[in-house]
């Protein structure tokens, strides 16, 4: 049964001025040292931020509660299997909340085109 879902778009060129500027700082508070490796290790490190921010901000309009309750950016990363086909990974806050809400499965669908990263994120409740 599906629980939520959400999609977010974020504009590429917010995070290539992060980026440009060396904003280390917002880029630190928004993302995993795993993320940021996989990010910084791309030829273009800002489309791979911004799908990731959408993906967060989707994880959260899905799960209904938005970015409070003690819920951090950290608590929610993206991560890639062998094949690259990317997954949610949830820690803190935020696993402790899906967890409660007795959702078993996150699904993830990233995409950039055009300027925008876009992402869709479905909760599934057993």
């Amino acid at each position: 049964m599906i629980f939520g879902i959400g999609v977010d778009t974020v504009e590429i060129a917010r995070f290539r001025r992060f980026l440009e500027e060396g904003n280390r700082v917002i880029i630190a508070r928004l993302f995993t040292e795993t993320e940021r490796e996989r990010c910084n290790a791309r030829k273009d490190a800002a489309s791979c931020y911004a799908a990731r921010f959408a993906a967060k901000e989707a994880f959260l309009k899905a799960l209904g509660s938005g970015l409070r309750d003690g819920i951090s950016w950290h608590d929610m990363a993206v991560v890639n299997d062998g094949a690259g086909k990317p997954d949610l990974r949830l820690t803190g806050q935020a696993e402790r909340i899906f967890t409660e809400k007795g959702l078993g499965r996150a699904f993830l669908s990233l995409s950039h085109d055009g300027g925008q990263a876009v992402a869709m994120v479905v909760l599934e409740a057993p």
